[in-house]
């Protein structure tokens, strides 16, 4: 599930990859500063120990009585303190035949302590270093040299306690990996803003489109970045194309009804002047024209609306569409007096589509309860599920629910003697299914038949 979302997502894709490669930078980067740190404190307190012994060394000389004595103590103050970390000791190597003396002399920093350094046998002026336990179990660090003088083959020792090293490492790297904590952070910081900034164009293009297709604009509008730009002039290309296709097969279908309309209406009036002389070729013929006029209303009424439902940027408002079509019905059908109540929505609702197309759907409808209607007929727009439905009732005779699929087939008619091809309930259908929707007949309330037209809102 982790991997499917972060591989379906960019923006947790380069956070992710950014912020792997801020901590393995961060760990190496504490890693080798803690290192070279630790190094060079190493090496300087090495340093300083040589120091005290090249001055203990020098300072060694004989007294009257042949004793070994150092003339002048090294300076540090920390040798002159009890047990202060810092020591220094000088001790006889044997002769042949002879015991060893430890401790011929001493800081003042050992107090009563001796410091037991492993029994080894550095050359003449050699330098070794060992780490031995010092006064009180504390571990030190102890660099050493041998050296003659006369008769005097001398070991001189020079120790310090480790923590003087260790201390100051550890602090060191304590605050280290603080700072680099807080830099870590800032980075984290720096490279969230950095590709929630770099994918803001994506959010303006997502924002463009979905104006596009809620019917705000016909294109996508806005500034993009140039990396962004050719992607969305293509689609604007694509957008246009898809505009100009739809219209020249409008246009064709069009041109085809009308060039198809003239002969038929020639076979037909042929058919009617034949009468006297061939009645039965006459029927024949009236009645196939009729079959092709009634195939080529309903397919140039879809050729009309083809593709409008999948053209994006088109937005009509519902209630001056049906207020228009109210106006002509109140004309066609003003001989039957018949009373059309529309209920005044207040969201002013939009159909995510052709004005044309919703034309054709409501005028269908309103037009085939102004057929059947006794009296009144009532249009109530409304909003249900976020989808847009427009419900048309009348008080007419209503349809049987057997009937009711049968009369949205096309060329299906609830009564022969009333006027009308039969296709205006086939091709509402039709055209609502084309943007998504449905039209679903059922009993009113008024005693007639409620046509329910189910369309995308905007």
């Amino acid at each position: 599930m982790r991997f499917a979302l972060l591989r379906n997502s960019l923006r947790l894709r380069l956070l992710v990859g950014t912020l792997v490669w801020i901590v393995i930078s961060i760990l190496v980067a504490g890693w080798g500063l803690g290192r070279l740190f630790h190094q060079h404190v190493e090496a300087q307190f090495d340093a300083e120990l040589k120091n005290h012994l090249d001055q203990l060394t020098g300072q060694l000389v004989l007294d009257d009585q042949n004793a070994v004595q150092v003339r002048l103590v090294p300076s540090d103050p920390r040798l002159n303190k009890p047990l202060s970390g810092l020591y220094w000791q000088i001790d006889r190597i044997a002769a042949a035949g002879e015991r060893p003396v430890t401790a011929v002399l001493r800081s003042r920093s050992l107090w009563d302590e001796t410091l037991v350094v492993p029994a080894d046998t550095p050359a003449d002026g050699e330098i070794h270093q060992h780490r031995i336990e010092g006064p009180q179990g504390v571990a030190l660090r102890v660099v050493e040299r041998t050296v003659t003088i006369d008769t005097h083959s001398l070991r001189l020792t020079v120790a310090a306690d480790e923590s003087l090293m260790t201390g100051p490492i550890a602090d060191f790297k304590g605050h280290l990996w603080l700072a680099l904590g807080i830099l870590g952070m800032g980075l984290t910081f720096a490279a969230s803003l950095q590709v929630f900034a770099g994918l803001a164009p994506l959010r303006s293009m997502q924002d463009a489109l979905g104006r596009v297709r809620n019917g705000d604009a016909r294109n996508m509008e806005g500034t993009f970045p140039s990396e962004i730009m050719p992607l969305v002039n293509e689609f604007n290309t694509v957008l246009a194309q898809n505009a100009e296709v739809v219209e020249r097969a409008r246009t064709q279908a069009g041109n085809l009804a009308h060039a198809l309309k003239t002969p038929l209406s020639v076979i037909a009036n042929a058919a009617n002047s034949s009468q006297t002389r061939d009645e039965d070729l006459a029927r024949l013929v009236a009645s196939q024209v009729d079959t092709v006029r009634k195939h080529l209303d309903y397919h140039l009424s879809r050729a009309q609306a083809a593709g409008s439902g999948q053209v994006p940027g088109m937005r009509t408002a519902v209630e001056p569409v049906i207020r228009g079509l109210v106006r002509v019905m109140h004309r066609v059908h003003a001989d039957r007096q018949i009373e059309i109540v529309l209920f005044s929505d207040p969201a002013n609702r939009v159909f995510r589509g052709e004005e044309q197309d919703l034309q054709e759907m409501l005028g269908n409808l309103i037009d085939n309860a102004a057929k059947w209607a006794k009296s009144r007929i009532e249009i109530q727009v409304s909003e249900e599920s976020g989808r847009l439905c427009v419900r048309i009732d009348d008080d007419g005779k209503g349809i049987a629910e057997s009937e009711r699929e049968h009369v949205l087939k096309r060329g299906a008619r609830a009564d022969e003697q009333v006027p009308g091809t039969g296709l205006g309930l086939a091709i509402t259908a039709d055209l609502a299914r084309m943007y998504g929707g449905d039209l679903v007949l059922a009993k009113s309330s008024l005693g007639g038949l409620q046509a329910s037209l189910i369309l995308p809102a905007s």
